[in-house]
């Protein structure tokens, strides 16, 4: 007889200065049979605080808190080689802000806006558990044009150079990535595996010293990779 060991349910950190969401999300995430909700914060000091009492697989982390805000917490979380575990989904009622961009560069796993549905809420968390990225297709590509083009001066991200420490195929996989494509989508294109695409995004995520698959992609448009896609109807020269 087969014993089938329980799997350990994914624990989730709230972070926002609205109680009423805070506790409108925490009803939902724990009546979720393979979530739980481990702790809430009000602020972004809090947070960071909670986030290295708990060691929560995810954060769900507003930006536009008083105090230490979101960003700023995200940067810590994500500077935290004890809390390399610990993945933040940004959430937002601006998809396209600035602030945005620079807490993907700081190691946030995606965003989400408020106004995301139940099912939205819970596939997100489940998805940056898995170790991937939440990134709106129309949103990432305002935001890589707007903002992500730019390297930022601290040096936090790898230098564009080092791209070049990639093998052709990893190169290839990188740039479809960062174009939005799912690992079975760009196993399908490249007619390979799944768990081979997945093997070459985290070669190049260890040579690169990505977090996660957000920053490969923030990676991969200020190195030169990948070139923006204009907006819709302008022209392409």
């Amino acid at each position: 007889m087969t014993s089938h060991l329980p799997t350990r349910a994914t624990r989730v950190l709230l972070a926002d200065d609205q109680a009423l969401l805070r506790a409108t999300f925490r009803i939902l995430i724990d009546s979720t049979p393979d979530m739980t909700v481990v702790a809430e914060a009000a602020d972004g000091k809090e947070a960071v605080d909670l986030t290295r009492a708990h060691h929560p697989d995810v954060v769900l982390m507003d930006i536009r808190m008083p105090g230490t805000d979101g960003l700023a917490a995200t940067a810590a979380i994500c500077a935290d080689l004890e809390l390399s575990g610990t993945r933040v989904l940004i959430l937002t009622t601006f998809e396209n802000d600035e602030y945005v961009a620079r807490a993907l560069r700081a190691g946030a796993s995606g965003f989400l806006g408020k106004d995301v549905s139940a099912e939205g809420l819970l596939t997100g968390i489940q998805t940056v558990a898995a170790g991937e990225s939440l990134l709106s297709p129309t949103a990432t590509r305002t935001l890589i044009t707007r903002f992500l083009t730019t390297p930022e001066p601290d040096g936090r991200l790898a230098p564009p150079e080092r791209v070049s420490a990639l093998t052709g195929r990893e190169r290839e996989v990188m740039a479809l990535a960062a174009h939005g494509r799912s690992n079975a989508e760009i196993a399908e294109m490249l007619v390979v595996s799944p768990l081979t695409i997945r093997s070459h995004i985290q070669r190049a995520m260890t040579k690169l010293n990505a977090r996660d698959r957000a920053q490969l992609v923030v990676i991969a448009y200020q190195s030169g990779l990948v070139q923006p896609t204009p907006p819709d109807g302008a022209a392409t020269p």
